[in-house]
């Protein structure tokens, strides 16, 4: 599993978080750690998710996602 800190653009409320926190859980192979405005943290399977996977379902909520730390 690999360890990644996204920071997101564009998010301002509850409902926001909501959104991605429902688009990421949807993901198999993720780990929804936590999800604040802004800000979200996480783990996948690299062999099941790739990290565009990810960014992509971020982006499709309406959001600018950018990794700021992978482990």
């Amino acid at each position: 599993m690999t360890s990644l800190n996204l920071a997101i653009d564009g998010m301002s409320c509850g409902h926001c978080v909501m959104s991605v926190q429902k688009a990421l859980r949807a993901l198999d192979g993720i780990e929804v750690e936590q999800v604040l405005v802004g800000s979200a943290a996480l783990t996948y399977d690299p062999a099941k998710r790739t990290l565009e996977d990810i960014l992509d379902a971020v982006r499709d909520q309406g959001f600018q996602p950018r990794p700021v730390a992978t482990v």
